[in-house]
């Protein structure tokens, strides 16, 4: 959660919603900037339920978390946009320098996914 809860301030600001499939069993682990918790007590393995409900992954800088994830994701045909992440050597992520460029990417990805 650390480098995404300012961004998650910023939709809320924005008027949108937030959704947050924490780890852990406990609502109240979750930031004060999601409008949805869902404690799904699964740990690490909700990277998984967090892959497969997507349509696409926008991944921020690189734990080994993220790193799982965007595996699931390259390996289920997910598509992913990294701004300053983790470099793939196998391809499979498109690296971007900012979330301005990021959201044109997934606009250009989810579009010719719908056509």
């Amino acid at each position: 959660m650390g480098s995404w809860l300012p961004r998650r301030g910023g939709a809320i600001e924005a008027g949108g919603t937030t959704l947050g499939l924490l780890p852990d069993d406990d609502r109240v682990v979750g930031n004060p900037y999601l409008t949805v918790a869902i404690p799904t007590g699964l740990g690490e393995m909700r990277n998984a339920l967090l892959v497969r409900s997507s349509d696409a992954l926008v991944v921020v800088g690189g734990s080994w978390g993220t790193m799982s994830e965007i595996a699931l994701a390259v390996r289920t045909g997910v598509p992913v946009v990294s701004i300053g992440g983790w470099k793939m050597p196998a391809g499979g992520v498109l690296d971007v320098e900012s979330p301005g460029e990021a959201v044109e990417c997934l606009h250009a990805l989810l579009w010719r996914k719908d056509a």
